[in-house]
């Protein structure tokens, strides 16, 4: 297996507190490593310790314990020589854009490549190179108070890439930005990463950008990574509490209003049934289970709400349904055996 693009080893970073009182712990013994090529987000709320997270990546933060390798080089300690180097391999996006006003686009985007000292004649064709690649030509003379959000962020990627950098880093990019808006920058970002092979790890408190564009996430709550995998895994069999209050109205479906006012924690009376919610995913997501459930084992199924969407151009689907208290075990035990999940929510009647 390929050596992970960057890992993190036992990262903790404390910052001391005024007047002496101890040390404030940002982040706690975090182990994470970021597959080479991979997309992977680190979603969490404010404060968690996403941004200090990120910024290890570049020498931005140093922690005080463990290691961050990042192709292979220890960024903790690093030389300044070193840390410049290896700061030329990992490109970076900002929440708010982050550009210079008195600087067109094309100047923009070449001013990492003036900084690195790159010969003048090779600088105007790699602009115009990225500059094409982020659908900005028409914009190339504009300046940035010319532009709107989403124009500001794509020449904000195209900056990160001016160095030809191994790793993009993304500090909630797109939170700033419409839902409209935040589709093409996530659909931008995900055609480098097909196209260049980079590596890109980005934060963000949206699981629907994690949903739309990452093939590996992260959760962190109050400095620590309480869950991670691939998308896919941690989508459809969260783990921790955390996680599953992220999902919700991103993944599965929410019970009706009707059936919420009768919900009961166990059955009562005859012809009860148990409301039960199915997680349809894997090789029989799209199958037509409970259909077979019905044909097969004539057990009647009361559809209460469902939806299918797509996890990383996989399926996945969630249904709420009605099954017969007399026919439950029997009914997940088949569901169950046909790679499917099941939970029981309540009992109504």
């Amino acid at each position: 297996m390929a050596e992970p693009a960057i890992s993190f080893q036992g990262v903790t970073r404390r910052y001391p507190q005024k007047g002496g009182a101890g040390d404030v712990v940002a982040l706690q013994d975090i182990a994470l490593d970021v597959p080479q090529g991979a997309i992977t987000g680190i979603i969490g709320r404010s404060g968690a310790g996403k941004s200090t997270l990120l910024r290890m990546v570049n020498g931005l933060e140093r922690p005080s314990s463990g290691k961050v390798i990042v192709n292979g080089h220890d960024v903790g300690m690093a030389s300044d020589a070193q840390l410049r180097a290896i700061r030329r391999e990992v490109g970076m996006i900002f929440q708010h854009f982050n550009l210079l006003s008195s600087r067109t686009v094309a100047e923009n985007i070449a001013l990492p490549l003036e900084i690195a000292g790159e010969d003048r004649k090779a600088v105007a064709p790699r602009v115009a190179e990225l500059i094409e690649r982020v659908g900005l030509t028409a914009q190339a003379g504009r300046y940035p108070a010319e532009l709107s959000g989403g124009q500001k962020q794509r020449v904000g990627i195209a900056r990160a890439l001016a160095t030809g950098p191994r790793v993009l880093l993304s500090d909630e990019a797109t939170s700033a930005l419409d839902p409209d808006t935040t589709r093409q920058v996530l659909a931008l970002l995900k055609s480098i990463n097909r196209e260049l092979g980079l590596t890109i790890l980005l934060i963000t408190h949206e699981m629907g950008v994690v949903r739309d564009i990452c093939s590996h996430v992260a959760v962190i709550e109050a400095g620590r990574i309480v869950e991670a995998g691939e998308t896919y895994s941690v989508f459809s069999r969260p783990g921790h509490p955390t996680t599953r209050s992220f999902l919700q109205g991103v993944t599965g479906v929410a019970v009706p209003q009707f059936v919420t006012g009768q919900l009961r924690d166990q059955p009562q009376g005859d012809g009860a049934e148990a409301v039960v919610q199915i997680t349809f995913i894997g090789n029989h997501a799209t199958d037509p289970m409970l259909a077979r459930l019905t044909a097969e084992r004539g057990v009647s199924v009361n559809i209460l709400a469902g939806a299918i969407e797509e996890i990383g151009d996989r399926p996945f689907g969630s249904l709420i349904v009605g099954l017969p208290c007399d026919r439950l075990e029997e009914s997940r035990r088949f569901l169950e055996d046909h790679g499917l999940l099941t939970e029981v929510l309540g009992y109504v009647g």
